[in-house]
């Protein structure tokens, strides 16, 4: 009988993408749009009306997927996805996509976007907020008049 461990060998996350939505094209394709790495804003806190988590796989097997974002310290869940299952081909290719609504992040920081596969943490991802007015104060105290 297999472990949840040996299924997890047979399984690789090719990439991790923050956006602010995923759609379903003809032909079965995805369109990203508004890809991001980090969040920049004006004020704090900031909630965010809609954004997604794409997560793409290649291995094989039936899996349960669920991701979490952490608060800077890792101790406190911001917000977590509902588990989702999702099947490999031997050979295939597979996207998992998570949708978050009306999520708050109260302090700039460096928060975590945790991928876990069978309860299992898999894979994790820095998501940085950025105070722009903290940027901007910088910038302009550099400036050469």
């Amino acid at each position: 009988m297999a472990t949840s461990e040996d299924a997890n060998k047979k399984l690789e996350l090719l990439y991790t993408l923050f956006c602010d939505d995923v759609r379903l094209e003809v032909g079965n394709k995805l369109s990203f749009m508004g890809v991001f790495q980090n969040i920049m804003v004006q004020q704090l806190p900031v909630s965010l009306i809609k954004f997604a988590v794409v997560n793409h796989w290649r291995g094989e097997g039936v899996h349960l997927s669920e991701v979490r974002i952490l608060t800077t310290d890792r101790k406190h869940p911001v917000v977590v996805s509902q588990p989702t299952r999702f099947e490999i081909t031997a050979g295939g290719f597979a996207d998992n996509i998570s949708f978050f609504v009306n999520v708050t992040f109260p302090a700039a920081g460096q928060y975590w976007v945790q991928t876990l596969i069978d309860s299992s943490l898999f894979d994790e991802q820095p998501l940085t907020v950025s105070d722009g007015r903290e940027a901007q104060a910088e910038s302009s105290s550099e400036a050469v008049n």
